[in-house]
């Protein structure tokens, strides 16, 4: 295994920038980030190969203009579960044309193990190691050994490309993937969430509006420093030590101290930091409700009881969406998503034909072969719930 240099210059880039261009066909991409150690999902080491070219390790936080690089990269990128790298990639400037997905084709096929690692061993009898996939990438310097693991991950992707575009070609699948590549490539990203806070882990066992506010005052104040630092905020103070310190409900500054599961390396260093956010969150006069509104559906299990109907529907019409899905040798949820038909069952569109349910298909994301695939079925079962309304539920005893 040769050793690998990291580029990190600007004179590098451009040389690199150039092989790169006068290689052959598709682009394999990677990224490796440091998820769990940084604030940023920022791309800490972009990996690139393409035939005729070799490998070439990039640093973007050394190199904030990537776009000799991106001029470069004229053809499809090769990437592996593109939708995680994509959005660290749009960051350092680096936005493709179109892709082939490893990850998602892998899918599509049937294969039984979709990991990088499981389909190079599988459609080239290569067997890479499992190592250095959760360490924080933000090191510097890498060391040898990781840069060799990043250099793998790329160097071999073309080749499975190649045998994965004949799979989805004997399968008869190769418009209907290119459509998903397309639709990972242009997705939108998920809008914020209103209240972000309330993704704090044990929120709900606080009980009441003002310890709600506490929990806020004090997330807050944990991702404005954790910002400010760099640094995951788990790792300065861990979610059950935020729930942990409210409901301890410490009466000064020294009793916060004292709670033994308040805990994380930025637990004591930054008492102030925290007691102060305490205090606003006990001061605070606008509190939040217990619950917000959202669009979020009941979980099936209660819909016999709160809407039978919908239930009717839904049991209807999931068992022939997962038979067609194992016809086409593939998961249902590449087929369609459980949640677009818990949707379509909770509200269907009226009348619910097989057009006016491929309408609703389409206005939630799904792509022209899923609607092909799935509308007819879903208005014929509906069709058939109604004939055969489900058996109300009995009466607790």
């Amino acid at each position: 295994m040769p050793d690998y240099d990291v580029i990190s210059t600007t004179e590098g880039l451009d040389a690199a920038a150039a092989v790169l261009a006068a290689g052959t066909g598709p682009i394999a991409v990677d990224v490796e980030r440091a998820s769990g150690f940084r604030y940023s999902q920022r791309a800490y080491l972009v990996q690139v190969f393409r035939r005729d070219a070799g490998v070439f390790l990039f640093d973007p936080p050394a190199l904030p203009d990537a776009s000799v690089l991106q001029a470069a990269l004229d053809d499809e990128w090769v990437l592996h579960a593109a939708s995680q790298d994509l959005p660290s990639l749009r960051e350092w400037g680096l936005v493709p044309q179109r892709i082939f997905d490893t990850e998602l084709a892998a899918r599509l096929l049937g294969h039984e193990r979709v990991g990088l690692g499981a389909i190079v061993e599988e459609t080239l009898g290569i067997t890479l190691a499992k190592a250095h996939s959760a360490d924080d990438w933000s090191t510097r310097p890498l060391p040898q050994s990781w840069l060799e693991y990043a250099a793998l991950d790329v160097l071999h992707l073309v080749d499975v490309r190649d045998i994965l575009v004949d799979e989805l070609a004997a399968q008869g699948k190769t418009e209907l993937a290119a459509e998903e590549f397309d639709a990972v490539l242009h997705r939108e990203p998920k809008p914020v969430r209103a209240d972000p806070w309330r993704r704090l882990s044990g929120l709900h066992t606080l009980r009441g509006r003002r310890n709600l506010a506490i929990a806020r005052a004090l997330w807050i104040a944990r991702e404005e420093y954790a910002q400010q630092q760099d640094v995951s905020p788990g790792r300065l103070v861990p979610d059950r030590s935020l729930v942990a310190a409210i409901q301890a409900n410490p009466a000064t500054k020294r009793a916060l101290a004292e709670v033994k599961e308040f805990t994380g390396r930025a637990s004591r260093t930054q008492l102030d930091r925290w007691w102060d956010a305490i205090e606003r969150g006990r001061a605070d006069t606008d509190l939040p409700p217990d619950r917000i509104p959202g669009d979020t559906l009941p979980p099936p299990r209660a819909w016999a009881d709160r809407a039978p109907e919908a239930d009717a529907r839904l049991k209807a019409a999931r068992p022939v969406i997962e038979e067609r899905a194992s016809s086409l040798g593939m998961p249902t949820e590449n087929l369609l998503t459980p949640e677009l038909l818990r949707r379509l069952a909770w509200e269907p569109p009226v009348p619910a034909d097989a057009d006016h349910i491929a309408a609703a298909l389409a206005a939630g994301g799904a792509r022209r072969w899923q609607i092909a695939q799935t509308a007819q079925l879903i208005a014929e079962a509906f069709v058939v719930s109604a004939q055969n309304p489900a058996e109300p539920a009995e009466p607790a005893s």
